[in-house]
């Protein structure tokens, strides 16, 4: 069914909110072996992640965690079990890239999802300052 709509005038490509996707997800070759899908979901998780910060959901370590439960991705993305979790397994540590780990917390509770930032260096929180110096020419 072809739908007919209209194009967007003026200030109406403001109206939606998005999802963002870090564009080295598609262009970085590390990432080559992960599905579109996953991607996606990667950006979802980045998108929860923002809002779990801005409500406080820190471990004691201080790293943000979110809760999407296996639920949350089937009604999300539109797909049945059997994909949510070759997504997340494709995301995983575990058993995939490493772009989210997963903490059990047992006893019919929803997994903790901590989402890696893969921009830059692994960082040392305690260690002490850097100072930044200009590049001589």
């Amino acid at each position: 069914m072809l739908l007919k709509l209209d194009c967007y005038y003026g200030n109406e490509a403001k109206q939606y909110s998005f999802y963002r996707i870090p564009k080295m997800l598609f262009a970085d070759r590390r990432f080559a072996g992960v599905s579109v899908e996953a991607k996606v979901l990667y950006g979802l998780l980045l998108d929860r992640m923002r809002l779990s910060a801005k409500n406080g959901w820190l471990d004691s370590k201080g790293r943000v965690y979110i809760i999407f439960t296996i639920a949350d991705i089937m009604e999300t993305l539109g797909c049945a079990e059997q994909k949510a979790n070759k997504f997340l397994g494709e995301l995983d540590c575990v058993k995939g890239i490493g772009l989210i780990e997963r903490k059990r917390r047992g006893l019919g509770k929803p997994n903790v999802i901590y989402v890696k930032n893969f921009v830059g260096e692994k960082r040392n929180h305690k260690s002490r300052n850097v100072n930044i110096t200009n590049q001589e020419m």
